[in-house]
């Protein structure tokens, strides 16, 4: 399916990956992933999209072209390793420095700093995250932005954590979090994956595009029943 999107261009252009929110859709749980109906190629096909570039424009964006993630790390299994620059302008951190502090792990894909819905999700990590380290976790965010942008990002949304900078997307598809669409790059779907302190993965959240607002609550919810 070709979709015509007919553009008036000022400048550059700019997609929005996450302006909109799908409908909620029943959710199914299996082996500790929580999943919906609500399909990636879908999450595009309804996607917002803003432009600006000299003069008028027609794009056309092919949503069959989108290319699928890997599959999703299983439950239990190591987490994939990673090393990725940090927004704290520090260097870099890896996974092994975060399970090596003895805390959980609330790592989370997120499509691109400072659009609409990745602001709610990050100000909802925020907004708990005294919550979070009463029960002795931490939050870290991904996405393919540069560390510069997440820095940004991380200030101007008065935000305790950091995130990380997967350019490329990489550590994205490892994960079985990565979207790539041609003509606009690739972007870390919205995915949130629970890491116990042996750098085991204990849980995926799936279903967070249309759950953001109450998406924290349910990570909190989680956490506090598998560490029972």
């Amino acid at each position: 399916m070709i979709r015509v999107l007919s553009l008036l261009c000022l400048a550059a252009f700019t997609v929005d990956v996450d302006a909109w929110s799908p409908p909620v859709s029943p959710s199914n749980k299996h082996d500790g992933v929580v999943q919906t109906q609500t399909s990636r190629r879908g999450f595009f096909e309804k996607g917002f999209m803003t432009a600006a570039a000299a003069g008028a424009a027609t794009i056309l964006v092919s949503t069959t072209a989108t290319e699928p993630a890997l599959a999703l790390p299983s439950i239990g299994a190591q987490a994939p390793a990673f090393v990725l620059a940090n927004s704290r302008g520090d260097g870099s951190t890896s996974l092994s420095t975060l399970t090596g502090s003895g805390k959980w792990t609330v790592l989370y894909f997120y499509p691109g700093a400072f659009t609409t819905g990745c602001t709610l999700e990050a100000k909802s990590f925020q907004r708990d995250l005294d919550e979070y380290r009463k029960l002795n976790a931490q939050i870290v965010g991904v996405s393919v932005d540069p560390p510069e942008k997440n820095a940004q990002f991380c200030t101007s949304t008065g935000l305790d954590f950091f995130m990380l900078s997967d350019i490329g997307g990489s550590v994205s598809k490892l994960y079985g979090s990565a979207l790539s669409i041609p003509g606009f790059g690739s972007f870390s779907n919205r995915q949130t994956y629970l890491i116990d302190p042996k750098g085991n993965i204990r849980w995926v959240f799936t279903d967070v595009e249309s759950r953001i607002p109450r998406h924290s609550a349910e990570v909190l919810e989680k956490l506090t029943e598998l560490r029972v």
